[in-house]
């Protein structure tokens, strides 16, 4: 086993006081810094007043950027990987890399940190044993309605994300399939304008679909229900 590792490193959500000692002391010890977004991990390292070299690892590059990443690590450096914020891996890249890079004889590292799911779960209430991680649904409407159906048949707490594009219309389908499942919606969590919104899937539909502008962005807690059961397939595609 080579002495280089890779570390995969979580970065805040929004407010930059999160960032951890450990994930601080990674970026300045490491060689090279990976990352989705290279300007926006970049304003990161200003704020820490962290200089060091940069290479992108993007999902639309994530395989070449990892053989880049290996021959680092083939050279004796260490590299970190940061995604734009929160947990590398969870919607955001970072699963390509670490399956190469373990595959190629490397160690890699987690830095644990800040996750909007983690974030929304500790503040959303009881959950239940099972809370499944969805992310992003698709953005066509039958295969989202779809989805959702399946996931409130299950019973099961879930939790989605969604931008201010769209979160109208997934709040609308919840509504619609289940209109009492509780809900608990995080906006720009950790964020200047920070809001936790509560209710019946109808009474959060309503809050927000009566808002003139609809900003930032969403993660979405839905309870479980031990008593739900499977209702009719929509038509719609």
């Amino acid at each position: 086993m080579s002495v280089s590792s890779l570390y995969i490193v979580a970065t805040p959500i929004g407010n930059l006081g999160d960032i951890t000692y450990r994930a601080v002391e990674t970026f300045k010890s490491v060689d090279v810094i990976a990352a989705e977004d290279t300007r926006h991990t970049l304003q990161l390292l200003n704020h820490l007043e962290i200089r060091k070299p940069l290479v992108s690892c993007r999902a639309q590059n994530e395989e070449e950027a990892a053989k880049k990443i290996i021959g680092l690590l083939k050279e004796g450096k260490n590299v970190a990987f940061a995604s734009d914020a929160g947990t590398p891996g969870i919607s955001d890249p970072g699963a390509v890399l670490c399956k190469m890079v373990r595959e190629a004889g490397y160690t890699v590292v987690p830095i644990p940190g800040a996750s909007a799911f983690a974030t929304l779960i500790s503040v959303a209430g009881p959950g239940g044993k099972t809370i499944v991680f969805e992310g992003f649904l698709s953005p066509k409407a039958g295969r989202r309605r779809a989805r959702l159906r399946e996931l409130l048949a299950t019973g099961w707490a879930f939790v989605l994300y969604e931008s201010p594009f769209r979160i109208v219309k997934l709040l609308t389908d919840i509504a619609d399939i289940d209109s009492e499942r509780h809900v608990v919606v995080g906006r720009e969590l950790t964020k200047l304008h920070e809001e936790v919104v509560e209710g019946s899937a109808v009474q959060v539909r309503d809050d927000f679909a009566g808002r003139s502008k609809v900003l930032g962005e969403f993660a979405v807690f839905v309870s479980g229900n031990k008593n739900a059961q499977l209702v009719s397939e929509d038509t719609d595609n």
